[in-house]
């Protein structure tokens, strides 16, 4: 059974198509971001959060001056509570292979926590050593945002124009990985999101 009906996905694809990027409020239900939310916290009391670093293989490595979150990775056979998102992922790369042609084979996602004072400068969600990801997802968990409270993610567009998108709950920002460049503002407060990416398999197959 479809979450969504077939126009949402449709004006969804065609905004992602149009501008590399779309953003939908309340993406996710109340009782899956809470769900979802318990499950993070459950996880960062047990001191399940690694520092988050770039680069992949060999060329992994931390460095603070670019970023500075901490993440946990999911996987569906360890973390049974959360089912109910990854059947939301799959539902995701259903229509995109359905209305896109593309050819999406999988996904990885992980949950963040920027720390006051901690950021992501700018960059491309793509690496040199493996490059088959095609369509990042994000979906913030963020209780009570407010103005001021940093953390926005910002779009960079032709022409020197940026697009800022606030880290409200339940909101969710899909982007071509290999296009978009972004960064995440320096947050004053702590900054919570499901982020992960949606795969293809061999590399170079689909398009928008």
């Amino acid at each position: 059974m479809e979450i969504f009906p077939e126009d949402k996905w449709i004006d969804w694809v065609d905004q992602l198509s149009a501008q590399d990027y779309v953003v939908v409020d309340d993406f996710i239900s109340e009782t899956d971001f809470r769900m979802i939310r318990s499950f993070l916290e459950s996880k960062m009391e047990e001191d399940e959060f690694s520092k988050a670093g770039i680069g992949t293989q060999q060329a992994y490595q931390v460095d603070t001056s670019i970023r500075g979150d901490f993440v946990y990775w999911l996987d569906l056979p360890r973390d049974e509570e959360m089912r109910p998102f990854f059947m939301l992922a799959e539902e995701v790369v259903r229509n995109l292979n359905r209305l896109c042609f593309l050819s999406l084979s999988g996904f990885e996602f992980h949950l963040a926590h920027y720390p006051s004072g901690a950021f992501y400068k700018r960059h491309v969600d793509q690496f040199r050593e493996r490059r088959n990801r095609l369509i990042s997802v994000v979906i913030y968990l963020n209780d009570n945002w407010q103005p001021g409270d940093g953390g926005e993610l910002k779009i960079f567009q032709p022409e020197d124009r940026e697009v800022r998108v606030e880290p409200i709950a339940r909101r969710c920002v899909m982007f071509k990985s290999d296009v978009v460049e972004h960064e995440v503002a320096e947050t004053r407060v702590s900054r919570y999101s499901l982020t992960g990416w949606l795969l293809y398999n061999p590399p170079g197959l689909g398009y928008l």
